[in-house]
This record gives C-alpha cells, sequence and structure tokens, in this order.
C-alpha cells in the first residue's frame, strides 16, 4: 500500500471518464472497503454503489460515467463532519487502485440521488461522486473549471495555521511532530476550494477550526464536509507516522476571527 503522503498528492478530483464501467475485481475491492470501514467519531455514515443508468443519476458537469457513490448520515453536524472524513477515505482508496472520484454536492441531480439511497427527514446525502477510470484528457469545461477555481492552488501555511492564538502564524518548522500531518491537511479538497480549515498549535494538542464563507450551517453546511475531509488527510497522516492520540471536542475558548468556529481538537497521548 502506498505511502498516505503519495496518495493525497496523487489524488485529483476527475470529472472526464473513459466510458468504461468498473472492473468486477475493482468494483467487489470498492465495496468491500465501504462494508468494513470504522464510522468516523463513532458516527455510522451509510454508503451504497450506484449503478448510474438504473438510477437515473447524472451530473451536467461529468462525462464518461457509469457508476456513483453516495453516503448518507444523521442530519447533524457531527454528521456531516464524520461523512467528509469517511468519504475522503473512500476517494483516497479509490485513487490507490487508479480509479477517479470527484465530490459533487450542487452539480448533481439530487432528488434522484436521495431516491436512490432512501435519504430519510432525519438524514442528510452530502455528496455524492462519480467512480471510473480517468480519460487520457480533460475535457474543455473540466479545464475551465479547475481554471475558475485554482484547483491546483492551496493557501500559504501562515493563512492557515497558528502557535497559541490565532495571532501567531505557525511555520512547519514550528509544528514539530505536527508539521507533516498538517501539511497534508493543507493539500485536501475543498467545495470551490474555499479551505475554509484552520489550525492553532497549543503544546501537545491541534485546535481545528472551520472559517466559514458560506451562508449555510449546521447538517446543511457543506464546509463543515470539508473539515472532515481535511481531518481525515491529518488523522490518517499522524497514525502512519505512529503520533498516539485522540479526537476530543472541548472548546479551548480561544479569541477568534470573525466567522471562525470551533470544530475539534487532537490530542498526544504521551
Amino acid at each position: 500500500m502506498a505511502r498516505i503522503a503519495e496518495t493525497i498528492r496523487k489524488r485529483v478530483s476527475v470529472r472526464t471518464y473513459d466510458d468504461r464501467p468498473l472492473s468486477a475485481e475493482d468494483q467487489a475491492e470498492l465495496e468491500a472497503f465501504l462494508a468494513q470501514r470504522e464510522s468516523p467519531f463513532g458516527v455510522p455514515v451509510a454508503f451504497r454503489l450506484l449503478d448510474a443508468e438504473r438510477h437515473g443519476l447524472k451530473s451536467p458537469v461529468i462525462l464518461g460515467e457509469h457508476a456513483y457513490v453516495a453516503a448518507k448520515v444523521a442530519r447533524t453536524p457531527l454528521g456531516v463532519l464524520a461523512c467528509g472524513y469517511a468519504f475522503e477515505e473512500f476517494c483516497l482508496r479509490a485513487t490507490e487502485r487508479g480509479i477517479g472520484t470527484v465530490m459533487l454536492a450542487a452539480s448533481l441531480n439530487r432528488k434522484a440521488f436521495e431516491k436512490a439511497m432512501d435519504v430519510t427527514p432525519d438524514e442528510v446525502m452530502p455528496v455524492a461522486s462519480p467512480v471510473g477510470y480517468p480519460a487520457t484528457k480533460r475535457s474543455m469545461r473540466e479545464s475551465m473549471m479547475r481554471k475558475a477555481i485554482k484547483a491546483d492552488e492551496r493557501f500559504p501555511w501562515e493563512q492557515l495555521f497558528y502557535g497559541e492564538s490565532f495571532g501567531t502564524p505557525l511555520s512547519p518548522a514550528g509544528a514539530g511532530v505536527f508539521g507533516e500531518p498538517l501539511e497534508l491537511l493543507r493539500l485536501a479538497p475543498s467545495a470551490a476550494n474555499k479551505q475554509p480549515w484552520r489550525a492553532v498549535v497549543s503544546g501537545d494538542t491541534v485546535h481545528f477550526f472551520e472559517a466559514h464563507s458560506m451562508k449555510a450551517r449546521g447538517a446543511d453546511d457543506i464546509q463543515r464536509f470539508d473539515l472532515g475531509i481535511a481531518l481525515a488527510h491529518f488523522d490518517l497522516a499522524r497514525q502512519e507516522a505512529g503520533i498516539q492520540g485522540d479526537f476530543t471536542f472541548n472548546d479551548p475558548q480561544l479569541a477568534l476571527p470573525e466567522n471562525v468556529e470551533y470544530i475539534a481538537s487532537f490530542k498526544v497521548q504521551r
């Protein structure tokens, strides 16, 4: 299995597929992974691999796909966070097998997806993703979309990470054992490439925050889903590095910039 850093750096959003259905082997592998994975933060996340033609699933920004993966979860902020974590784990596993993905929230026929997923009023389906083999060349539409959102660019460290408080920008050298996990968090994908994650390192603890730049809150907050993606990058990297610890949800009550909200913390076990 590839190192998580290699997989994260290799993963890109794919909107143009080569019109081949998944092989039986790849389909079985993905379904087995989705069935056996643990629920992050103790919140169950339900996945399904869906045939696009059978369920009438489509997106105006996707070409050449035959199948989608969708996930649903309890309609709570923590549920959406857990769903983001779990969905990114899946996307990274697909990347390891040469299978393309891209998380779609607004650009899909949501009613058809929610029907295929049997979503109840107490549940939410934040995103779905096509799954297939990337085409050798991106469509012009995809290339234009990536250019518009600057898909390959990320904010610098000093805009995202801080030491002890939000008034003290943190450097990679100053992050200690958290250096690589935070760098891999920095590379996470997000809706419209807004990169809403912020982190404050305080001793043996990292506090994570959401910098809101969209109106939605709670279970409809797609940026909370993005924070789940980011936490997956951090958590998988720290596990691979042998850093022992746990996530907690105890607000450190720091002075916060406008529109910034506490999400979670990670504390090292000594």
